[in-house]
């Protein structure tokens, strides 16, 4: 929680240097939907229209129809007003309606752009952002901004029309009186502004904080059976539990901002309006004012103080809907260090699936000073298979994270069908290529689903039979729908053999070029493990193929198995060459058959 408060008081501190300029941005999204905005502006001007009315007809009533007692007269103001709140209440419900339409395609528009803009995002960024984070500004943060555009903006015109409507008519009603009012406002204002910079800060920070408990929440959660098999569920509750506490800290500091600068806004001007009813109760007595002109410009004067007090509530509801936005824009304007060049070199359209390292040296940008891989050279033929082996920490998966160019190398030239990768459109590279990594991704979808993860236009036909090459059929078919069988949250209800072959059903439907295999046998038993090599080694058949794997099984028959260590490869060569050299390979072949010899005793 250290580095999540230590990230969070950074951005705290930033914080304090900006404004409500970031609710600007939505501009673009409100443009989208003119019509929408143009009819909530129109029903909210009449509204206040017919507010501002009120008070002419209360003047009138005091001092005609009192005066004079004419009870037609009455009858027929009241008749009057009667149309007039008529008209309030279509034009608050016209108001609420297109408003808050707006305000949920808004946000449903920027949601949306967050998510499409966060799958464009280089993997390097994920390495230092929490998922948790991310979701958390799609989903909390968005529904400030909602909130923003569908209501308090809203408002905010409103009482500014109000305001500003009142303040003029009182000004036709009583200039004397009106000056008064005018000397109170920048008393009022100025303290606002002052104290709404401060509402801002501390709500940018509150939510921050309400960030990385959730993002803290979001990674435990999804990791709960760990959780749970090493007893951490103590620990998790008791960091979660500060977390929180921590958020609703940063939660009542911005409450407690909120609820002063109301308190100020509302005394300040209801006293203004206290001593400007003073002012005019004397001018009534001495003949100046007639009380219907007096009673019409206190009910200006309250909807005017009215409005000012409510602009105080509306502008921390804004200071925490432009510290939402800036976050949801802050992803927005992240840019993915890995895209596709201007003008991309088209991949030959008959793809041979080549592959070449040519002096390639990379360190991951969290680790710039330590190289992962360094000086790699080597090429596969298309139709080759290539095993490379050597101990964790080789740099074996950090070769197949360049080949997919999730990174690009600090030095050297890494080419796919001749083509330079950093030349080529990222999206066309990685069709050509299909993989099983060793951390299974499965997703909360059905199994026909996830199998035609990366061909979702695949028939079940089709399905079936990847599922078939890949040996899931059988156990696919016993789940209680078959195909149609949701396998929950990461493939919870499978074990992880039937996840692993249920990968390479996803990978041979892809029926890609290259094919890489990252430990993909590694969570199958013997038999399993047996059955479904056969199924590879059909799949392998025709294309390029690179193996990651510590069973020797897996790569006995490999056209070549280079040997990594230290990031660099230290041999080359057929299973028995590099048995007879004596190196490194040698060493890991005798660690697994010692091992598997204790095994068998």
């Amino acid at each position: 929680m250290a580095r999540t408060q230590t990230a969070s008081d950074e951005r705290q501190q930033a914080a304090k240097r900006r404004s409500l300029k970031p609710l600007r941005r939505l501009l673009p999204y409100v443009g989208r939907y003119r019509g929408l905005a143009a009819c909530a502006g129109f029903f909210l001007v009449i509204a206040a229209i017919a507010t501002l009315t009120l008070p002419l007809a209360v003047r009138r009533m005091i001092d005609h129809g009192f005066s004079e007692s004419d009870s037609i007269f009455i009858a027929n103001y009241f008749s009057m007003l009667i149309v007039v709140a008529a008209v309030l209440a279509v034009a608050s419900a016209g108001r609420y309606f297109f408003v808050i339409t707006l305000g949920e395609r808004v946000v449903s528009d920027l949601r949306r752009d967050v998510f499409d803009h966060v799958t464009r995002l280089s993997p390097g960024f994920f390495d230092t952002v929490q998922s948790g984070e991310i979701v958390s500004r799609i989903s909390a943060d968005a529904t400030q901004v909602k909130s923003a555009v569908g209501a308090t903006i809203s408002q905010a015109l409103r009482n500014v029309i109000m305001g500003l409507g009142a303040v003029g008519m009182m000004v036709v009603t009583s200039p004397r009186l009106s000056l008064l009012v005018v000397a109170a406002i920048p008393v009022i204002v100025l303290p606002l502004v002052a104290f709404g910079r401060s509402v801002r800060r501390r709500s940018r920070f509150a939510q921050d904080t309400l960030a990385d408990a959730t993002a803290y929440a979001g990674e435990q959660i999804g990791a709960m059976r760990t959780l749970q098999a090493f007893t951490g569920e103590a620990e998790a509750r008791g960091k979660f539990s500060e977390a929180i506490e921590t958020a609703f800290a940063a939660a009542r500091s911005s409450i407690f901002a909120r609820s002063f600068l109301t308190f100020f806004a509302i005394f300040m001007t209801f006293s203004s309006v206290v001593a400007v009813l003073w002012f005019g109760s004397r001018d009534v007595l001495s003949g100046a004012m007639s009380p219907g002109t007096l009673g019409q410009f206190l009910l200006y004067s309250v909807l005017a103080a009215g409005a000012l007090g409510a602009l105080s509530e509306v502008w921390g509801e804004l200071s925490q809907a432009a510290g939402a936005a800036e976050r949801m824009s802050e992803l927005l304007a992240e840019e993915p260090v890995i895209t596709a060049p201007a003008n991309p070199v088209a991949l030959p359209d008959a793809a041979r699936g080549a592959v070449a390292f040519e002096d390639v040296s990379f360190a991951y940008p969290t680790r710039p000073d330590r190289s992962a891989i360094h000086g790699l050279a080597f090429s596969v033929e298309p139709g080759e298979t290539v095993a490379i082996v050597g101990p964790s920490g080789a740099g074996k998966t950090t070769l197949f994270s360049l080949l997919l160019r999730y990174y690009d190398p600090d030095s050297g030239v890494i080419r796919v069908d001749g083509v330079d990768a950093r030349k080529a459109d990222p999206q066309a590279l990685r069709g050509r290529m299909a993989i099983v990594p060793q951390d299974v991704t499965i997703f909360a979808a059905s199994a026909a689903e996830n199998i035609a993860f990366g061909r979702p236009d695949a028939t079940l036909a089709e399905v079936e039979a990847a599922a078939k090459a890949a040996l899931a059929h059988d156990f696919i078919s016993e789940l209680a729908n078959g195909y149609d069988t949701p396998v929950g949250e990461r493939g919870v209800t499978l074990s992880g053999g039937q996840r692993q072959r249920m990968a390479i059903a996803r990978a041979i439907l892809r029926d890609a070029p290259i094919l890489l295999l990252d430990e993909a046998t590694s969570a199958l038993d013997s038999q399993s493990e047996t059955l479904v090599q056969q199924a590879l080694e059909h799949l392998m058949k025709g294309r390029t193929t690179l193996v990651i794997a510590h069973r020797l099984s897996t790569v006995l028959k490999a056209d070549r198995i280079l040997v990594m260590d230290g990031g660099r490869i230290v041999e080359e060569g057929t299973h028995a060459e590099l048995v007879a050299a004596g190196g490194v390979y040698a060493q890991l072949a005798s660690l697994q058959f010692n091992a598997f010899g204790e095994a068998a005793e």
